[in-house]
């Protein structure tokens, strides 16, 4: 126990030394791990930063590492484009390799980012890194249980549900409400196709994103949808099929490699955006937590299409 407690107090100091050197808190890096899990219960979890900037740092950031809802969208992604040639075991090893690095990517993007807001917006020092390893005890599982499901559970699915009902009757209505040949779901797709075509995606893979603003998880059965022009949301028995419709529907491997890059850095999703209006008491700090991984993901997947369009890859 004792041995366990040093060495994750070794890990957390070593990366204070990151988060000090972008004027934020070491602490940082445990909400960011929560993050990893839901980004609404990372947000939550920055309660344990005492200085108010230091905790705006974090929530901002939160979004920068992939949550439950984004990791199925970036491992049916890098299985279908990116390791497919492979084999056997090699398969999985480099599908690891890759996710590996999307996760570095995000945890790159966040301390940059936290450098970035420590020297404009929210200009302070960083405070000093002070973990107290308490007294152990006798767990008291019940307790643990009930203020868990109380505090955590409860409360970010009750603000899911009230965000996902009108969602997903806009959904509904914009699948099946017809006009002439096409559904609105269609017409918006095409206007925002030329915005989408800027970043390396279409206009049905930026509105499956909007539309997916409930949750991560819904943004392939949209896309699906859309492709398809079905009136109710898809989902698909295994990637091969996916992979079919996808190509057949003009994606390439920059395509996939865009997808990867923004669904990593773009808008928190809707019960991650309550929470940080919770916590914050703030709607100018939900905006710019809004905006902020926003920007980001438009500029990467920029940058990045452009470049390979320049090189001649594509």
């Amino acid at each position: 126990m004792g041995l366990s407690s040093a060495s994750t107090g070794i890990n957390l100091l070593q990366l204070d030394n990151f988060f000090k050197k972008s004027h934020a808190c070491g602490k940082q890096a445990l909400t960011m791990c929560m993050g990893f899990g839901c980004n609404a219960a990372g947000v939550i979890g920055c309660r344990i930063i005492d200085s108010s900037r230091e905790r705006l740092i974090a929530i901002i950031t939160n979004n920068f590492v992939p949550c439950n809802g984004r990791f199925p969208i970036l491992i049916a992604v890098i299985s279908m484009f990116f390791v497919g040639f492979f084999k056997g075991p090699f398969q999985s090893i480099f599908l690891a390799l890759i996710l590996t690095a999307v996760i570095i990517l995000g945890i790159l993007m966040t301390l940059l980012v936290s450098k970035f807001l420590s020297r404009t917006i929210l200009k302070g020092l960083p405070s000093s890194f002070t973990l107290e390893l308490p007294p152990y005890r006798k767990p008291q599982v019940g307790k643990i249980i009930i203020r868990s499901i109380l505090d955590r559970t409860l409360f970010v699915l009750g603000r899911a549900v009230v965000v996902a009902i009108p969602a997903g009757l806009i959904i509904w209505i914009m699948a099946n409400l017809y006009i002439g040949e096409s559904s609105l779901l269609t017409y918006t797709a095409n206007f925002l196709n030329p915005l989408a075509k800027l970043i390396g995606l279409d206009g049905h893979i930026l509105l499956a994103f909007i539309l997916g603003f409930p949750a991560n998880e819904i943004v392939i059965p949209i896309l699906l949808m859309s492709y398809m022009a079905t009136g109710s949301l898809v989902e698909l028995d295994n990637l091969v099929e996916l992979k079919a419709i996808l190509i057949a529907n003009g994606w390439t491997w920059v395509t996939a490699l865009s997808v990867m890059l923004f669904s990593l850095m773009h808008w928190p999703c809707a019960t991650t955006c309550l929470t940080i209006r919770k916590e914050t008491q703030s709607l100018k700090w939900t905006i710019i937590s809004f905006l902020v991984p926003t920007v980001a993901g438009f500029t990467a997947c920029f940058i990045v299409v452009n470049l390979i369009r320049i090189i001649g890859l594509i």
